[in-house]
C-alpha cells in the first residue's frame, strides 16, 4: 500500500505531526505516506494490540454502525461546492448505538501458527445495488492439520448480515455454526476438502470508514488492506491465506458502466432490467487484503508497454472524464518504473492488463493491489497549472511504489502483519531507488532522511515506539538498504534474485528475506536481525585520534540504544559505517589497510584506490585504526547516511565548516551544515530562554553565502543546504521543548540571514527565473527551488520591496510551483496583503478541489498569532468536509504541524484537537487515530502544556463508544 499520504503540508512527526515549511509544499519532498499512527504492540517489538489495529495501512478496529457526527462541519452551501470539486461521500446515516468497545487484545509473534484451514479458490459475486449490496463468496477448503484432526473453522465478519451459509451445497442448520459481531464460526466442517458458500448482505453506502467496500462520489471502491475484507464477507482475513480469485460483479449499466476487479477480464455482456455484468480472473495466488472491485462512471487514458520478453501490457488509468486530461504524467510514471523494474532488478510484469483508479475518497495514499490500484486523487493527477514540482515527484514515486509491490507484497507476500515492513519498507527502498535514479540522487537522499528524522526518530523516542517489525516504513527502507550498502549493489541484486527463487507465490517473514541476502552473498551478518527486534534510535558516538609517528589513524565507536516501553535494555546492533578521509587540500585520501578485532584487512579494489570503505561496527564499543595515512586528516563519517543512527562525533566547528566547504560526499557537505546550525540554534535557544541578545556567527553566514554562491553545486542541493533544520527536529534536541523559543529563534535566524545575504538572494531569484514552458524535469525542478528558496527568505523581511517582489512573483506565475511558493512566502506575515493573496487564491482555484486542499494546508501550518482561531474558522468553510481523508489531513493534520500553534501555551490548540478527533472518530476512526497521535510526546514539554494536554487525552479516552484505534493511541500515550 501507499506510503503517502499526507496533506500538501505534511504529515506527522512519528506519532506527533511535524511542519515541513513551504518547501513541504512546493518541492519534490517524495512523500512518504503519513507515518505509523500506531502504537507499539508489546514488549519486545513481538507482540501487538488488537492485532492489526492501527497498521499504518490499518486494519481498523471500530464497534459500532456508523454513527452520525456529533457536530456538523459543513456549512448549508458545502453541497453545491464539494459536488463542483468532484468530492464527494454518501449522506451520513442516521445516528446509532453501538455496542461497548472491546478492549485491545495483546496478540504475540511467538504465539502465531499457520491456519487450520487452507482456501484454494474463491469465486465472488457482487450484486451491488443503491440500498444494499449482496456479496455471495463461493471457497474451496483444504485443512491445514493433521489428517483426522477437525477443528472449527473460524472466519472474521464486521458489520455484515448473513444471509446463508452452505457446505457442499447444503444450508447448514442454526446450531451448525454461530455468528458473533466479529465471527461465523463452522463448528463442525467435513473432514477433507469442501466447498463453502456464504451470502451476506452489506451497505456501502453507509460506510464512511473507507474500509472494505463503500461508495464515494457515487461510485463503488474497496479498500482491504489490512482487514477490509473481513467487512465484505467472512473470511480467514489474514494474509497467509492464499487463493486464486474470480469475481463476477452485477450492476446498473447506466449507474455503472464501468465494472473492474483483479486479473483479467474473462467475460462482460448485458443482463434484464438494465444490469450488466463482468467476470473477472486473477491467476495468480493473492492474500485477501489485495482483492478489489471498483465500479462506477469512469473514463480512462490508454496505453500500452512492451515488456523485456515481447509481450504488451494495456495500460489503463480510470477516473472522472473531467480529470483525464491530468494523468498524462501518472501515464508516464508507470512506463519508466516498469522499465526500470525490468533493467534494475530483472522483474518483469506478469498479466497482460494493468489498471489504476483514482477516487477523490481514500484512506491511504494508495492501494497495490494485484493489477487494479487505487489511487487518492492528488497522487494521480498533475497539470502544470494546478500541482507543484512536489506534486510530480510524488506522483513518480507513488506510481512506482505501488507498481513496485507487484513483486514484493504481491508475488511474494507477508506471512502475518508483523511482517508487514518485509514488503513495505523493501518496496520503499525500491521507490527511493527508483526517484534517485530519474532525479538528483544526493537531494532524494536528503530527503529521505530528513523525513526519516521527523518522523521515525521522534517516534522512537516516545511512548509508540517500536521496532521495524511489526511495521515500519521510512526506517524499513533503511534496513533493507544497509544489505545494499554491505553487499554492494550486484550482491544485493543477488540476494533479491534468491528471494524470489525461494518464495515467489508464498507468504513468508523478514527471516526469510535476510536468509536469502547472506545466503546469495555467502556470509552471516552477527546480530543484523536485531534491527527487526529492537525499538529505539541507536546513538553512535566517534572520537579520533591520529599518530604522527605510525601514520595511523584511528576511530574508536561505541554505541547505545536507549529504553524503549517494554524494552529497558538493548543489545549491540550491527552498524555499517560508511567513512572517508580528508586531507588538508579538500581531497579524499586513498585508504589501504584498517585494523580491527585483531585482524588486519587490506583494502583493495582491482588495482584501483578506495576513498570510501564501510566499517562494520558491531559491538558496544570498537576501534578502528586506518594505516598509511600521511597526514592528520578529517573523518567524512556515516557517508551517504550509510545507517539509520544518530550520529555524535568530536568534529570540531572547523572541521564542520572544512566538510561544508570540500567533502566530496554531498549528503556529509550537508549534513556538516545541518550539525552548525543544529549546534548554533540550539545555542541560540538557550540564549533566548535566558533573556540574552541574539547574535548570529559571521561564520555561518559566511558558509552559506558560499554555498549559494557556487556555479558548481546543484541547484536543489543548494536550496536544500540554505535551509534551516525545522522547528520540530531542534525541539527533539530538547530536554523540555520549548516551541515558542525555537519560533523566535529560527524565525531571527531566517530574518538575520535574508538582511545579509539580501543582494545574493535577490540575484538568485533574478537568475532563476524562465519564460519557459513548465517541464518536469531534474534542472527545471532545481531552479524554481532555489528561486523559491531564496524568495521565501526575503519576504520574511516584510520590507515593502520584497513583497512586492513576492506580489510580482505571485501575479506573473505560469505554473503552479512558483505561484505557491510566492503565496506562501507571502504568508508568512500577517497583515492586509497575505489577506488579500489568500482570497484571490481561493477564487481562483475554488473549484479544483485539490489545489484547495493546498490551500487548507498552508494556512493551517501557519505560524502567525492567534491561528488557533483561524483553524476553528475554517472547519465551517464550504470546502471542507470532515468525511474527506485528504481534507482532513490538510487542515487538521496540517495545524498539528504548526508547533507554536498546536502547542499554544493556553492551551487551545489542544482543546480544538481534541474536540475534532472525537468528532472525527464517528465517521473514520483510521484518520482519527492518525490525528490522536499528535498528543504522544505530551511530556516532552513544560509542566503547564502537559496538564492541558493530558486533560484533552483523559477527555478523549472517557469518551462514550471510542473506536478502538484511537483508544489504544490515546491510551498509551497517556501512560508514557
Amino acid at each position: 500500500m501507499a506510503r503517502r499520504l499526507i496533506s500538501p503540508a505534511t504529515a506527522c512527526q512519528g506519532c506527533g505531526l511535524v511542519k515541513a515549511g513551504f518547501l513541504g509544499m512546493v518541492s519534490p519532498l517524495h512523500y512518504q505516506r503519513l507515518p505509523p499512527a500506531s502504537s507499539k504492540r508489546g514488549s519486545s517489538g513481538n507482540n501487538y494490540s488488537s492485532f492489526c489495529t492501527n497498521l499504518t495501512k490499518e486494519g481498523s478496529h471500530w464497534t459500532r454502525t456508523i454513527p452520525k457526527p456529533s457536530l456538523s462541519l459543513r456549512s448549508s452551501n458545502s453541497l453545491s461546492q464539494r459536488t463542483s470539486c468532484s468530492v464527494a461521500t454518501e449522506p451520513p446515516p442516521a445516528a446509532t448505538e453501538g455496542p461497548e468497545m472491546d478492549l485491545p487484545k495483546e496478540i504475540f509473534l511467538k504465539d502465531y501458527k499457520k491456519p487450520d484451514y487452507f482456501f484454494d479458490t474463491v469465486d465472488l459475486e457482487f450484486q451491488l445495488g443503491d440500498e444494499k449490496t449482496i456479496v455471495t463468496s463461493k471457497i474451496g477448503v483444504s485443512p491445514g492439520n493433521e489428517v483426522g484432526t477437525i477443528s472449527p473453522l473460524a472466519l472474521h465478519g464486521r458489520d455484515l448480515k448473513l444471509l446463508s451459509v452452505k457446505v457442499n451445497g447444503t444450508e447448514l442448520k442454526s446450531d451448525e455454526y454461530t455468528v458473533d459481531p466479529r465471527h461465523l464460526t463452522i463448528l463442525t466442517p467435513p473432514a477433507g476438502v469442501f466447498t463453502l458458500e456464504i451470502v451476506t448482505e452489506i451497505y456501502p453506502q453507509l460506510n464512511t470508514s473507507l474500509e472494505g467496500l463503500y461508495r464515494s462520489t457515487g461510485n463503488f471502491c474497496t479498500q482491504c488492506e489490512a482487514e477490509g475484507f473481513r467487512k465484505i464477507t467472512y473470511f480467514q482475513d489474514r494474509p497467509d491465506v492464499m487463493a486464486k480469485y474470480t469475481c463476477r460483479i452485477e450492476g446498473d449499466k447506466a449507474l455503472y458502466p464501468v465494472l473492474l476487479s483483479n486479473g483479467n477480464l474473462i467475460k462482460q455482456g448485458d443482463l434484464e432490467g438494465g444490469k450488466h455484468y463482468a467476470l473477472w480472473e486473477d491467476p495468480f495466488k493473492k492474500p485477501c487484503y489485495l482483492f478489489a472491485l471498483v465500479a462506477g462512471q469512469l473514463e480512462c487514458r490508454e496505453d500500452s508497454f512492451v515488456t523485456c520478453s515481447g509481450r504488451k501490457v494495456t495500460l489503463r488509468i480510470w477516473t472522472p472524464a473531467q480529470d483525464l486530461p491530468k494523468t498524462s504524467h501518472a501515464m508516464y510514471s508507470l512506463k519508466e518504473a516498469m522499465k526500470w523494474d525490468e533493467e534494475v532488478f530483472g522483474l518483469e510484469y506478469d498479466l497482460d492488463l494493468f489498471n489504476i483508479v483514482v477516487v477523490p475518497d481514500f484512506n491511504m495514499g494508495a492501494m497495490e493491489n494485484k493489477s487494479l490500484n487505487v489511487f487518492q486523487s492528488r497522487l494521480v493527477l498533475a497539470s502544470p497549472e494546478a500541482a507543484t514540482d512536489g506534486d510530480y515527484a510524488a506522483i513518480l514515486g507513488v506510481i512506482g511504489h505501488e507498481y513496485f509491490h507487484n513483486w514484493t507484497g504481491n508475488r511474494v507476500t507477508c506471512r502475518d502483519w508483523f511482517q508487514l515492513t518485509l514488503k513495505e519498507g523493501l518496496t520503499v527502498f525500491r521507490d527511493q531507488e527508483f526517484s534517485s535514479d530519474l532525479g538528483c540522487r544526493t537531494v532524494k537522499r536528503i530527503a529521505d532522511v530528513s523525513k526519516l528524522r521527523s518522523y521515525q526518530f521522534p517516534q522512537d523516542a516516545g511512548p509508540m515506539a517500536h521496532p521495524i517489525r511489526p511495521h515500519s516504513y521510512i526506517k524499513g527502507a533503511e534496513v533493507v538498504r544497509m544489505y545494499k550498502t554491505m553487499f554492494g549493489a550486484s550482491g544485493f541484486r543477488k540476494g533479491m534474485d534468491l528471494y524470489f527463487q525461494r518464495h515467489d507465490g508464498q507468504a513468508v517473514t523478514c527471516e526469510d528475506f535476510y536468509a536469502a541476502m547472506c545466503d546469495a552473498n555467502n556470509t552471516q551478518l552477527p546480530n543484523f536481525l536485531q534491527w527487526y527486534s529492537q525499538a529505539g534510535t541507536p546513538t553512535v558516538k566517534v572520537s579520533s585520534s591520529y599518530n604522527e609517528s605510525s601514520k595511523t589513524f584511528s576511530l574508536k565507536f561505541s554505541q547505545e540504544i536507549p529504553p524503549t516501553p517494554g524494552q529497558p535494555l538493548k543489545e549491540p546492533m550491527f552498524i555499517p559505517v560508511a567513512v572517508g578521509l580528508v586531507d588538508s587540500t579538500g581531497k579524499d585520501m586513498p585508504l589501504t589497510t584498517i585494523y580491527s578485532d585483531g585482524m588486519l584487512q587490506t583494502l583493495s579494489n582491482d588495482g584501483q584506490p578506495i576513498f570510501t570503505t564501510v566499517l562494520q561496527f558491531k559491538k558496544k564499543e570498537e576501534e578502528f585504526v586506518f594505516n598509511n595515512v600521511s597526514e592528520r586528516p578529517v573523518p567524512s563519517l556515516l557517508r551517504v547516511y550509510s545507517a539509520p543512527i544518530r550520529l555524535d562525533s568530536d568534529l570540531t566547528e572547523s572541521d564542520l565548516y572544512f566538510l561544508l566547504a570540500n567533502d566530496s560526499d554531498e549528503f556529509n557537505r550537508w549534513e556538516a551544515g545541518q550539525v552548525l546550525a543544529r549546534k548554533l540554534m540550539l545555542s541560540l535557544v538557550a540564549d533566548f530562554q535566558q533573556q540574552k541578545t541574539l547574535a548570529l556567527n559571521p561564520k555561518f553566514v559566511d558558509g552559506l553565502r558560499a554555498i549559494l554562491r557556487s556555479t558548481i553545486l546543484d541547484k536543489e542541493f543548494i536550496a536544500k543546504a540554505i535551509t534551516l533544520p525545522g522547528q520540530g527536529e531542534i525541539m527533539d534536541m530538547m530536554p523540555v521543548a520549548d516551541p515558542d523559543a525555537v519560533h523566535a529563534v529560527r524565525t531571527f535566524i531566517k530574518k538575520e540571514l535574508a538582511i545579509q545575504l539580501k543582494d545574493d538572494l535577490l540575484a538568485a531569484v533574478s537568475s532563476n527565473r524562465s519564460s519557459e514552458a513548465y517541464t518536469f524535469n531534474h534542472d527545471s525542478v532545481a531552479r524554481r527551488a532555489l528561486k523559491n528558496t531564496c524568495l521565501a527568505y526575503l519576504v520574511s523581511l516584510n520590507e515593502p520591496d520584497v513583497t512586492e517582489l513576492a506580489l510580482n512573483e505571485y501575479n506573473s506565475a505560469t505554473n503552479m510551483t512558483e505561484q505557491f511558493a510566492a503565496l506562501a512566502a507571502l504568508s508568512q506575515n500577517p497583515g492586509q496583503v497575505r489577506d488579500d493573496a489568500l482570497l484571490d487564491f481561493y477564487n481562483k482555484w475554488q473549484y479544483d478541489y485539490l489545489v484547495v486542499s493546498k490551500w487548507f494546508a498552508l494556512q493551517a501550518t501557519s505560524d502567525i498569532p492567534g491561528n488557533v482561531a483561524n483553524v476553528q474558522k475554517l472547519l465551517a468553510h464550504p470546502a471542507f468536509d470532515m468525511r474527506n481523508p485528504n481534507k482532513v489531513y490538510s487542515l487538521i493534520g496540517g495545524f498539528c504541524g504548526s508547533p507554536v500553534s498546536f502547542h499554544a501555551k493556553d492551551g487551545s490548540g489542544y482543546k480544538f484537537l481534541g474536540e475534532v478527533v472525537l468528532q472525527l472518530d464517528k465517521i473514520n476512526p483510521q484518520v482519527a487515530s492518525r490525528m490522536v497521535s499528535a498528543f504522544s510526546r505530551w511530556r516532552r514539554y513544560d509542566e503547564t502544556r502537559q496538564a492541558l494536554a493530558k486533560a484533552q487525552l483523559e477527555m478523549i479516552i472517557a469518551a462514550n463508544g471510542l473506536s478502538e484505534n484511537v483508544y489504544e493511541i490515546a491510551l498509551k500515550s497517556l501512560a508514557a
